[in-house]
């Protein structure tokens, strides 16, 4: 279990997670593409719409439960996300209620310290990358775990398609990396979205679900997060329980002193 917690807390600085029971198009559905002489939105007018959706707040306070699983061991915890919006996201990690990890991410680092081998960990965003099979930096992180789309769809080139009220946009950019992002057709949130990266091998999948409205956003309140990689596969399954906005919020962390410093490669 040692060494679990240490992927947990590392996890969860991204946090990452996302399982929403999602339902996906079913396998027998009929995918039809979108030309420029039907009805349906464009890719750009998808974007836009989903970029209309309210996003306006300062500090998110979230309560959940959490499930790390690998082929290895399950381990079910409860955790503690504070957002301060674009400036800190600060996760504790608890089991039997008793903190066992904490992590602060910024938008130029990722700290984080585990009690039971009294360690900590310095530096950047490569090792919750490697864990989550994509390149990660501070916003995906964050939107991740606000049920956003992890990527500025702006920056793409898409084509879309529509199954079962379900809008589709792939990312034609990158030979290398394949990216998919799946909208409902009457709100134009996110239900799921998928980065697979062929060379590196891994692939990450995140799916939302029961969503609920609040004055600043509608947020998902289940994620679920699968990471595919060469060694094996990490799956996350977040339940928000309790949601607060725009509350004072502390951020207090500090590793202890007599910590030991260790390094992930």
């Amino acid at each position: 279990m040692n060494k679990f917690f240490l992927r947990v807390s590392i996890i969860f600085a991204v946090c990452l997670g996302s399982s929403l029971t999602f339902v996906s198009c079913k396998s027998k559905a009929a995918v039809v593409n979108v030309t420029k002489s039907e009805s349906r939105s464009s890719a750009n007018k998808i974007i836009e719409n989903y970029y209309n959706n309210k996003n306006e707040f300062s500090t998110l306070y979230i309560k959940a439960n959490a499930q790390f699983a690998n082929e290895k061991q399950t381990q079910n915890v409860t955790a503690e996300i504070k957002i301060k919006k674009d400036e800190q996201i600060l996760i504790s990690i608890r089991f039997l209620g008793i903190t066992m990890a904490k992590a602060s991410i910024t938008p130029t680092s990722v700290s984080y310290y585990e009690k039971v081998n009294g360690n900590y960990y310095e530096g950047d965003f490569s090792a919750l990358s490697q864990l989550l099979g994509t390149d990660l930096d501070f916003n995906k992180v964050q939107n991740m775990l606000l049920g956003r789309v992890i990527d500025d769809l702006k920056k793409g080139k898409y084509t879309e398609s529509l199954a079962d009220q379900v809008y589709r946009l792939d990312d034609t950019s990158d030979d290398n990396t394949k990216k998919s992002f799946y909208f409902d057709a009457d709100k134009f949130l996110v239900n799921k979205q998928e980065i697979t990266q062929t060379n590196e091998g891994r692939m990450i999948q995140v799916v939302y679900s029961n969503k609920k409205e609040f004055n600043e956003m509608i947020l998902p309140l289940a994620i679920n997060i699968d990471t595919y990689q060469k060694k094996g596969k990490t799956e996350i399954n977040l339940d928000y329980n309790t949601v607060t906005f725009n509350e004072e919020l502390s951020f207090p962390y500090s590793v202890p002193n007599d910590y030991k410093r260790i390094i992930i490669k």
